[in-house]
């Protein structure tokens, strides 16, 4: 038995001195050793990893190397590192990491995990087809302008009684992204619709949970193991299901000379492309890059208003100041864009939301596509980046109070809104998020015609609303809250 724990002693040794020496030849940058198989895994805060990399990052700075099980993770910390890779460099960290769970629920197709010439070829018409459509214009807006008026009569069905307000959001921003997408909406009372945002809270749930973070370690064990990802996928097929559903409607009804949405493009481009081998416009990407559009055009943005909510009733004095404000400045007509410019404080407010929210403070994770000089380090090719958002977000030297809601961040001593380079929650760089117009839209539109018709409090109080989120891995989720929405006069 000694000598069988002496063998075992010494090969821990053995392969903690190879690590390091394999370490120190290939100009990796510095981070713990960890332990054979599991790396640093056993370090990690399991309700919130990012926490520990924070951690870590004081010890052995900006850019550092944490062994995630077998996988060799690169982690950029801070402001500095993250635009110096993501923007400077940008083209070297365009490589979008094989994250298990995702490359399970999409088969490996689509935008949101694709490299090289599928993820040019997929972005670029997205990019377009998506602003054909409206993002970012117009007509985009109208549409907003309209959902925004069955939110509104929603909230005011609940008699200014306590209420979850989380399926309406989702219904409302969920809708916007049907109408790009699929070319319709649905009602608010739709049992299919619901369920189908039922499963994209759970999916978002899931990947924030301690078994999504062992999934995506070790995804070749799980898949062997019961636990509650054999039901995130089952859930997820059902998605697939209602995805391949609408295509085939599209496909069965489908006027070449007329695209309705961006599903009957995705179509017309996949017939024109049906012989050319290298052409990445096939069924299997269509289904998946409108999973990918559908979830993340529905739950992040529904969730940054909710969360949104929570704050302002945290802070009934901001929540006042914006409704003066808007009122001052819009009255009683429905807001457009062109008043953002007007309403310098809600801007403020809004901003300073998503700064605190921090949706996705691990990004997704980039991938090195190719061995990459950085800061005179060496990133390994098939090397995990993770572009530390969180650190961004709340770096002190970038905002005077990083940890507490605070609009003055975004406003000068004149009270005119200010920008702030370090303001990255949909990432930056190349593979900064596709939908970033759209979110900004919605959010100012959603959040300030919400705040033209009420007052919203909670029966408890301001003091007993916990901002701190839920869940908080691969995205900070909001605690859910009964709120009260009053007609205002």
């Amino acid at each position: 038995m000694e000598l069988l724990v002496t063998f075992g002693l010494i090969l821990a040794l053995l392969c903690l001195f190879g690590l390091k020496s394999r370490r120190s030849s290939l100009r990796l940058p510095p981070g713990p050793l960890g332990i054979p198989l599991l790396g640093s895994l056993y370090q990690l805060d399991k309700k919130a990893p990012f926490k520990t990399f924070l951690k870590l990052s004081e010890h052995y700075g900006p850019v550092m190397t944490v062994n995630m099980g077998w996988q060799r993770t690169v982690v950029l910390v801070g402001f500095d590192a993250v635009k110096e890779a993501l923007v400077d460099q940008g083209e070297d960290f365009t490589g979008r990491g094989p994250l298990p769970f995702l490359v399970r629920a999409t088969r490996g197709y689509g935008l949101a995990i694709s490299n090289g010439e599928r993820w040019r070829q997929l972005r670029r018409f997205t990019l377009t087809t998506l602003r054909d459509f409206g993002m970012g214009r117009k007509g985009m807006e109208e549409w907003i302008q309209e959902e925004s008026k069955h939110l509104v009569a929603r909230l005011n069905a609940t008699k200014a009684l306590p209420f979850d307000p989380t399926y309406f959001l989702s219904c409302s921003v969920s809708n916007v992204i049907c109408c790009l997408v699929f070319g319709q909406r649905f009602a608010y009372d739709d049992e299919h619709f619901l369920n189908l945002l039922q499963i994209i809270a759970k999916t978002i749930r899931f990947g924030s949970s301690p078994f999504g973070l062992l999934y995506n370690a070790f995804p070749g064990i799980m898949e062997k193991l019961p636990g509650p990802h054999h039901k995130a996928f089952g859930r997820i097929d059902e998605l697939r299901a209602f995805m391949m559903e609408k295509i085939q409607e599209h496909q069965d009804t489908l006027s070449p000379q007329c695209p309705r949405d961006y599903i009957d493009c995705f179509l017309n481009r996949l017939n024109q492309e049906k012989h050319i081998p290298t052409s990445e416009f096939h069924y299997e990407n269509l289904v998946s890059t409108v999973m990918n559009l559908y979830l993340a055009g529905t739950e992040t943005t529904s969730s940054t208003i909710r969360f949104g909510l929570s704050v302002l009733i945290k802070y009934p004095k901001v929540q006042e100041s914006m409704q003066q404000e808007i009122d001052t400045v819009i009255g009683p007509r429905y807001p457009n864009m062109e008043d953002r410019k007007s309403l310098p404080f809600t801007d403020a407010v809004i901003h300073e939301i998503q700064r605190l929210m921090d949706i996705v403070p691990m990004s997704l994770p980039h991938y090195a596509l190719k061995d990459i000089s950085f800061r005179g380090y060496l990133i390994p090719k098939d090397t995990i980046i993770i572009p530390l958002l969180h650190s961004v977000l709340k770096e002190e030297k970038q905002w005077a109070t990083p940890w507490s809601f605070n609009p003055q961040h975004f406003l000068d001593h004149n009270g005119n809104f200010k920008k702030n380079p370090a303001f990255l929650p949909f990432s930056a760089g190349k593979r900064a998020c596709v939908g970033e117009s759209l979110a900004r839209m919605e959010l100012f539109l959603f959040m300030v015609s919400l705040l033209q018709n009420f007052t919203f409090s909670h029966a408890g109080g301001p003091d007993n609303v916990d901002l701190s989120p839920e869940y908080s891995s691969f995205a900070n989720v909001p605690r859910a809250y009964n709120i009260i929405a009053t007609p205002r006069p």
